[in-house]
């Protein structure tokens, strides 16, 4: 056997990439821990653990593409972690913060989001190397979790009563887990050149736009994430018009 065949046949090594995955296992223990301060009464603190959560998702996968170190095994982990912090955790922070007091109703609804955010990771795994990657298939798990944390941020800042919003709660909440099996179309914002250049006056916008969700983070997350909800159906019926003029034309 040659040298070269030694190479080949020589088995790949077992480890697992050290840095993305430490980024993973911070937001999953985010996500936990977002769960045992809701059980503890602490719901804005769990809702911005929630948040945390979402920062660090977004960084893993970014770190393992700038490093080039992709793997299935990180993926995998990352589809887990991903169930905990932006399933497990938000629909357990909903019922334990204002779905109790519904019964069987507020049970129902935050597993409602549960099921969809299991379901649209299962899907969004399947469809891999498939699917369009300007858009995504149904609403984020991140962001349907981003909406119900800003709520209950929201409502904990301002001293809200969430019992005199159950059933609306309960609407929102049975609502994201829906969107996110949906068939809607959501921009998946990756098609940014984050290496390119761009003109001076969006550099300010990205300063002003910092600078104000900075000022008060609560609302302003709430809000861009609500209205990114609302934006797949817009997108949606704009793609489905366009496909239309195609055909005719």
């Amino acid at each position: 056997m040659t040298e070269s065949e030694q190479k080949k046949a020589k088995p790949r090594s077992r480890g697992i990439y050290l840095l993305p995955n430490l980024f993973t296992t911070a937001a999953l223990f985010s996500g936990f821990y977002a769960i045992t301060s809701a059980i503890d009464g602490q719901f804005e603190t769990a809702a911005m653990l929630i948040f945390v959560s979402l920062v660090l998702d977004g960084l893993d996968g970014r770190v393992a593409r700038l490093t080039n170190t992709q793997s299935d095994f990180g993926a995998e982990y990352d589809s887990m972690a991903d169930m905990i912090s932006f399933g497990a955790a938000p629909a357990t922070v909903m019922y334990l913060w204002s779905l109790e007091s519904l019964g069987q109703a507020g049970l129902v609804g935050a597993f409602v989001h549960l099921a969809g955010g299991a379901l649209r990771l299962a899907r969004f795994n399947t469809q891999l190397g498939i699917e369009d990657k300007r858009y995504f298939q149904g609403l984020p798990s991140p962001a349907a979790a981003a909406i119900l944390a800003g709520l209950v941020w929201v409502s904990e800042k301002y001293a809200y009563g969430a019992e005199d919003f159950s059933w609306a709660i309960l609407t929102v909440t049975s609502l994201t887990g829906l969107l996110m099996v949906s068939n809607f179309r959501y921009y998946s914002f990756k098609e940014i050149n984050l290496h390119g250049k761009v003109p001076f006056v969006v550099m300010i916008g990205i300063m002003l736009g910092i600078a104000v969700t900075l000022s008060n983070p609560a609302t302003v997350l709430c809000l861009f994430f609500f209205g990114y909800a609302l934006s797949g159906p817009i997108v949606t019926v704009i793609l489905l018009r366009k496909k239309r003029r195609s055909r005719i034309s």
